[in-house]
């Protein structure tokens, strides 16, 4: 509670009161990036959406826009002066709020408003922040009515109480250290590669409304597609009233399809369900009524709920994969930040943040990996009406304290045997717990929402069995993503691999036979877009280095795809690419910051269905064997050969032999059997093939880096950059294969870092 105001402290509240500060003029801060809704946005009309799409009510009142805003030092019990206004419910720290101003650890971050008073007799009102990061302390009329801990997550206070009149002084005091175990995703003190600007403060939309002393205060569902039922549990707060009811009335496309009155839960038998799917997101609305005992309406909801089924089962092979409604779904998404540059975690507007699912859509993804961060409740509102599957992560602290396995290499090994465990206080995990399952409760009706990812990484990763089992026992309706591309423990449903630039997996290991196999990051392919670089003279960077130009981004994109098409047929079942928009320095996005196109949405789309029209259910036969478990035997030399030393007739008797993998024992993932240092590799093998293939001739192939390869002196494959693990990549083979007598020749060239050699071929052969 704030102490009695002396009298310097009731001058200055009534000064605020008369002064124009909440309502000085706004503008961007100048200097920064904008996107095109930045540069359009009217401050009188920031964010005037109903923030919360599946409880719905008519009565509310909007409180975005100007408040007064201070600074002070942490242990400061009020702000002795204003500093000026600031535009709700952007940061301070973003362009759109009009301050541009970092808050510190040891600072206290204040606001201050006027609220109107209710208009209706006998309701009772709430005070909604949908998100303010990080600890949060509320005043009415100078009484404290709650606080709250957490970023990401909405929370509410009812402050009936504490209302009076008109004039009623609304002031929010928060406290944001930006470290230590908080939860934070992607921000970070001293930005820059991977961790972006940090964000204080109120960041998503502030809003009251007005219910009755017996209200609606949440709705759970749970449909069951076999028997075309929905469950429904209504949630009630305030006085119970005897012979209270609940009735529910369902309609999809303006037709009502079925009605239910019950308490404490209602049941819906919905006639001949039509499915929710990314193709068919098929949405029931619906009408939600508190009755009393002479069925008078004491309140009324609108929502919206989905018939749909996640799941998991194996395929012909014995491949566990996902499944949506019973049938084999493979998720294909981007990885998505949800970061802007002139608003930072806030979008500038609904219609921006629509603009970047629309456009994913367009490109012929199912899905999303939503990364470390908790969007507005109305993105996951558009997601479920448009069909686009949702990866939620939690928010995870920043990149320690962790350990990562022991005696590994942190950037490619975090799914070796024998992972070690992060270490926290007690009271950090209970938080973490408590945060979690906010995120689950906030977001689990929303029919998008398809797996949960507890850690990202090794982020913050501990307990991870206890957080493991915790997390399936409180959503047992989807997958649970452990770890996503962290230290591997067997729990949840999934084991997830990240690499880059190209996607990777080692479906070999036995111990992913029983999870959902998927690469949750790959890609990464940068690209920078002039006039469009958040610092154009800082180093701006993708993943394996950029490319000269957009056909050789191309051509890097399409490889990663048609690798990735080749692991869904070993039994990868998901894939994220790395990412939507560029993010500051980070310039591996489809979009730039500002959300400009970096290609065509339509080619993207035809990646997309090569993708998601692979089949699952293939089969191999080894042709010519790779140096993965067992030696195989190359004659190979680090002399330029002459201009014909591909040719299946070329006199390679004077050059050396050597076991594969040719490379340096520090490469991972390798079996480096043969040291080479040099530059450059030429290595040639031949193999008997008893008839000629039966399927698709595939390349195996470990390379590190650029790689050229012929088959019976024609080249099948150019490879450009190197990869992480080995891939399978189709080659154009046709009659080059023959029975009897053939000749694999491969060079090999490297740059810097690790480097290896080795390839074999495999016959793909389609078991439909």
């Amino acid at each position: 509670m704030i102490p009695n105001p002396s009298l310097k402290h009731l001058v200055l509240f009534a000064a605020i009161a008369a002064s124009p500060v909440a309502q000085a003029q706004w503008a961007p801060v100048e200097g920064k990036m904008l996107t095109r809704w930045g540069e359009k946005l009217d401050p009188e009309a920031v964010w005037q959406e109903y923030p919360r799409p599946q409880l719905k009510r008519q009565q509310w009142t909007n409180l975005n826009g100007a408040w007064s805003y201070a600074v002070t030092s942490r242990d400061a019990e009020t702000p002795d002066q204003w500093d000026g206004s600031i535009l709700v419910p952007f940061a301070p720290e973003a362009a759109l709020s009009g301050v541009g101003r970092l808050l510190e650890p040891d600072q206290a971050l204040w606001y201050e408003r006027t609220i109107p008073a209710p208009t209706a007799e006998g309701k009772r009102t709430l005070l909604h922040f949908e998100a303010v990061d990080y600890e949060t302390t509320v005043w009415i009329n100078d009484q404290e009515v709650g606080s709250h801990t957490g970023g990401h997550t909405p929370f509410s206070f009812d402050i009936t109480p504490h209302l009076r009149g008109d004039d009623n002084r609304l002031r929010v005091r928060v406290f944001d250290a930006t470290g230590d175990y908080q939860l934070l995703g992607k921000q970070k003190l001293d930005p820059g590669g991977i961790w972006y600007t940090r964000v204080s403060g109120i960041w998503q939309t502030v809003w009251t409304e007005e219910v009755s002393p017996r209200f609606i205060r949440d709705l759970d569902f749970e449909s069951d597609i076999r028997r075309g039922r929905l469950r429904i549990e209504p949630k009630l707060s305030g006085q119970a009233m005897d012979g209270e009811k609940v009735r529910i009335t369902a309609s999809i496309d303006g037709s009502e399809v079925t009605s239910a009155v019950g308490r404490p839960v209602v049941v819906l038998e919905i006639p001949e369900p039509r499915l929710w799917s990314p193709d068919s997101p098929d949405l029931y609305e619906l009408k939600v009524e508190l009755l009393d005992a002479d069925d008078q309406v004491i309140d009324e909801v609108a929502s919206y709920a989905a018939m749909r089924e996640f799941g998991k089962k194996r395929d012909e092979n014995g491949q566990l994969r996902f499944t949506l409604n019973g049938e084999f779904i493979f998720h294909w998404g981007p990885l998505d930040q949800g970061w802007w540059p002139d608003g930072l975690l806030t979008p500038p507007s609904d219609e921006a943040m629509l603009y970047d699912i629309q456009f994913l859509k367009d490109a012929g993804f199912n899905m999303i990996r939503k990364h470390i961060k908790v969007e507005p409740r109305r993105y996951y509102y558009h997601c479920d009406r448009l069909g686009m599957l949702m990866w939620q992560d939690q928010v995870s602290m920043g990149y320690g304290p962790h350990t990562e396995p022991a005696g590994s290499n942190p950037r490619w090994s975090r799914m070796a045997p024998n992972p070690q465990d992060g270490t926290w206080p007690d009271a950090a995990h209970e938080q973490y717990v408590a945060e979690y399952k906010r995120m689950v409760d906030h977001l689990r009706d929303h029919p998008c929402i398809a797996v949960w990812v507890p850690f990202n990484e090794a982020w913050g990763q501990h307990r991870t069995m206890e957080v493991g089992r915790m997390a399936a026992e409180y959503d047992t309706t989807r997958p649970i993503n452990i770890a996503s591309g962290g230290n591997f423990w067997p729990v949840g449903d999934i084991a997830d691999e990240h690499a880059y630039p190209d996607p990777a997996f080692p479906v070999e290991d036995v111990r992913f036979e029983d999870y959902v196999k998927v690469v949750g990051e790959f890609g990464g392919h940068g690209l920078p877009v002039e006039g469009h670089l958040w610092k154009k003279d800082n180093r701006n960077w993708g993943y394996g280095g950029l490319p000269k130009d957009l056909d050789e981004w191309k051509e890097r994109y399409a490889r990663s795809i048609v690798i990735l098409s080749n692991l869904r047929k070993r039994g990868v079942a998901g894939g994220v690419y790395t990412q939507t928009t560029d993010v500051e320095v980070e310039i591996n996005g489809l979009l730039t910051y500002d959300r400009v196109p970096k290609l065509e949405t339509e080619w993207l789309k035809n990646q997309s269905q090569l993708l998601l029209d692979t089949p699952d259910n293939v089969r191999w036969e080894t042709l010519v064997p790779t140096s993965e478990s067992d030696a195989t035997r190359w004659r190979y030399t680090f002399d330029p050969p002459g201009d014909d030393w591909a040719a299946p007739d070329f006199d390679d008797d004077d050059w050396d032999v050597g076991d594969g993998g040719f490379g340096t024992r520090e490469t991972p993932n390798t079996h480096v059997r043969t040291e080479w240092n040099t530059k450059d590799i030429w290595i040639r093998r031949e193999f008997t093939l008893d008839a000629a293939p039966e399927g698709r001739p595939v390349l195996r192939i470990y390379h590190d880096e650029d790689a050229e390869v012929f088959v019976n002196g024609k080249l099948v494959a150019e490879l450009a950059g190197y990869v992480s693990r080995y891939a399978q990549i189709p080659i154009e083979a046709e009659g080059i294969l023959k029975p009897g007598r053939n000749v694999v020749a491969i060079h090999c060239h490297q740059t810097e870092g690790g480097q290896f050699i080795d390839a074999g071929i495999i016959d793909e052969i389609s078991m439909e």
